[in-house]
């Protein structure tokens, strides 16, 4: 089948643009041509069809974000808003549409469009094309909007359930854990199959090498420092107090925290108090996120290395995020037989935690027996390694790319 992926970004290190790349790995593997469209490409998508419009952050789609969830919003724009909204709509239609018929495609795999409305236009477009032309879709879905504080008080609740998602009878839908399906069902009617977050655990991971092998060199560390490591974006559900609270109370000398992530996808007043925070409990924090790429680079005359290249250094890897879809952090995490520090999100306790798996757990706080417990595990690597053996076999028996190449197989074979 020749099969075309629709986002509004499919580039670097975000949880959609990770997946999308695991989805198109196996997909290719069962003899799939693949097919990208979106506001902003790069990386495994670099060659496809590029439109700015369906880039989240193109300058109409944060208006129109901004009219319908900002502290601006009114009832009386509502009318005015939903017309603009589809008049925006109609302008990136056909190119759209182009795409589609030029390419000849089967099947189109519509990456979180028509579920969390970061663009408005492109989930009206996207519903009127697929019942236009009766495509054949899978709507992967990683946040609803009901998910998502910012949006839970907006002026167009009717538009949000025409189109966030569409219910139509050309798409198959994917939730990426059983909480998201449950509610799929309960609030719209939609069935979905769960298909988890992946990792292809059949490849071992890459060893430090002589291009990572300075890695901890460069961010100032010394054979006897203890380098912590944050591997997500600055944002306020990753409940990154949490983490910074915990090195504070980790009675070691020389500990350091690194974020990989920007720090701006959701504006900087989160990271300007974590640096308060961390000032105040005298914590050594740090973003590090100019020195990690989707893939290993120059820049300015400094290496960038990937995200693949800090895993391995580091002593510890916290992970206490408040809601995640489902956590592609903590997978990489068991990938690199990393310690690490889990706080029982939702989707942890529902469809994660209760494999087995062997972490340092939080439950919304930071109490004495984690701080407790992780001292003693940086001090015994020999049972670390036991943990992060027991938890790379669970990982590769739930959460592997066999696993979805199934489901995947499954999907497919009902639309032939």
């Amino acid at each position: 089948m020749r099969i075309g992926f629709i986002s509004t970004r499919l580039n670097g290190t975000d949880g959609v643009s990770l997946e999308v790349e695991k989805w198109a790995t196996v997909l290719k593997r069962m003899g799939h041509e693949m097919y990208y469209c979106a506001g902003e490409l790069g990386g495994y998508a670099a060659g496809g069809t590029l439109i700015p419009q369906l880039h989240f952050d193109h300058q109409s789609i944060l208006n129109f974000g901004q009219r319908a969830f900002g502290e601006g919003r009114s009832q009386a724009d509502a009318a005015k808003l939903v017309d603009d909204i589809y008049a925006t709509a109609d302008e990136i239609r056909a190119p759209l549409r182009n795409f589609v018929r030029s390419n000849h495609l089967d099947l189109i795999i519509v990456e979180n469009a028509l579920t969390i409305p970061m663009n408005l236009p492109l989930g009206i477009t996207l519903t009127g094309l697929i019942a236009e032309l009766g495509l054949n879709t899978i709507a992967h879905h990683h946040d609803f909007y009901w998910e998502r504080q910012r949006y839970q008080s907006n002026a167009i609740l009717d538009l949000l359930d025409t189109a966030f998602p569409a219910k139509l009878p050309s798409i198959q839908h994917v939730t990426i854990n059983s909480i998201a399906q449950s509610r799929l069902k309960e609030r719209r009617g939609i069935e979905s199959l769960v298909i988890p977050n992946v990792h292809d655990f059949a490849t071992p991971p890459p060893p430090i090498d002589s291009y990572s092998s300075d890695f901890r060199e460069v961010l100032g560390l010394g054979p006897d420092d203890l380098f912590i490591l944050q591997p997500t974006r600055v944002i306020q559900r990753k409940g990154i107090e949490m983490a910074i609270e915990m090195v504070h109370r980790l009675d070691m000398p020389n500990k350091h925290l690194y974020i990989t992530h920007q720090a701006t996808d959701e504006g900087v007043e989160y990271w300007r108090w974590l640096k308060r925070e961390a000032g105040v409990m005298k914590v050594d924090l740090k973003l590090i996120d100019h020195l990690i790429g989707t893939e290993r680079a120059k820049s300015q005359g400094h290496k960038i290395y990937s995200l693949w290249d800090a895993y391995p250094h580091a002593d510890l890897v916290t992970y206490p995020s408040i809601y995640e879809g489902f956590g592609n952090a903590l997978l990489e995490s068991i990938y690199f037989y990393r310690l690490t520090v889990v706080n029982r999100y939702p989707v942890y306790n529902a469809d994660i935690g209760s494999l087995g798996f062997e972490f340092i757990e939080l439950d919304g706080f930071v109490d004495e027996q984690a701080i407790k417990k992780t001292k003693e595990l940086l001090n015994a690597p020999d049972i670390v390694k036991e943990m992060a053996a027991k938890n790379y076999a669970l990982a590769q028996e739930h959460f592997s790319l066999e696993v979805l190449e199934k489901k995947l197989r499954e999907i497919i074979t009902s639309f032939s």
